[in-house]
């Protein structure tokens, strides 16, 4: 597992790095610090097998000390097509989000569950929705993705999100052991007055941004976008990624980040690899 140790001070409501970020095997924590950790992961068009490499980054995470584990957009399901996805959508008080709410508890660990195909009230759609389980298994909070994937990629397909998913209307954030957490998915990382408003007006300190980005997209803005992000709003950002290839018509960029309020990068896991990253806040 590849670690990284960085102290953070939340100061009247803003984040200042404290720390010189390093890496290693297992790096040593602060005494008042509190780790977190991000996976990067290929989920595929089945939920069990998604499943069993989620049970083993928790049982990782958890073991390294992690306090919080942020999966990233779609880590149950990726179908081949857009309504393989509404096929499987659930409610959160459905098997498949109980299997990893029982899979949090297990572990004593929160999980940002980013993402999530969430059966809605019309049945041609579903919600892409970011869930937040505590250390006991309950979901403490939920949001559905506002700004939907509806683009023309220069020199690839054609995506159109709204086709088959709703879009939220409320922004959220919600505390937690590791601060108070601004809850996004993916697309809303290109509209920086989203996290303004959760920054200045709901008080986050970790700006959470599962998120599954073609490979041309991710190469193209990426990086630079997450920076930007975390330096605007004084925030840490934790951003976990899909990554490779799900099947013959899908690749996602991968490249998981987690990035101080310096806009410092002090947790990566370039390119497709399979792991989990973590940092430790205090």
């Amino acid at each position: 597992m590849f670690c990284v140790s960085v102290g953070v001070n939340f100061i009247g409501g803003f984040a200042f790095a404290s720390g010189i970020p390093k890496s290693s095997v297992s790096a040593t924590m602060a005494s008042n610090s509190v780790r977190v950790a991000a996976a990067q992961m290929t989920s595929i068009s089945d939920l069990a097998a998604n499943l069993a490499t989620c049970s083993r980054l928790i049982k990782e995470a958890a073991s390294a000390g992690a306090k919080l584990l942020c999966f990233p957009e779609a880590f149950s399901y990726v179908g081949t097509k857009d309504g393989d996805s509404v096929r499987v959508a659930e409610p959160l008080d459905g098997p498949i989000m109980s299997h990893y709410c029982s899979l949090a508890r297990e572990s004593s660990i929160w999980l940002s569950l980013g993402g999530f195909q969430e059966k809605g009230s019309d049945p041609q759609r579903l919600s892409n929705t970011h869930v937040i389980v505590d250390d006991t298994g309950k979901i403490i909070s939920s949001y559905s993705k506002i700004h939907l994937f509806d683009v023309d990629v220069p020199g690839g397909r054609v995506y159109k999100e709204s086709s088959f998913t709703e879009s939220g209307k409320d922004i959220v954030a919600v505390d937690s052991p590791v601060g108070r957490l601004g809850l996004s998915v993916c697309y809303d990382l290109r509209f920086p007055e989203m996290y303004q408003l959760l920054r200045f007006q709901h008080e986050a300190q970790v700006l959470l941004v599962p998120a599954a980005f073609t490979t041309v997209t991710g190469e193209a803005h990426w990086e630079i976008l997450l920076r930007a992000r975390a330096i605007e709003t004084q925030c840490y950002v934790i951003a976990a990624a899909q990554a490779g290839k799900h099947n013959d018509k899908r690749e996602s960029y991968g490249d998981t980040l987690i990035i101080d309020p310096w806009g410092t990068i002090v947790g990566r896991l370039p390119g497709k690899k399979l792991d989990t990253s973590s940092c430790s806040l205090n």
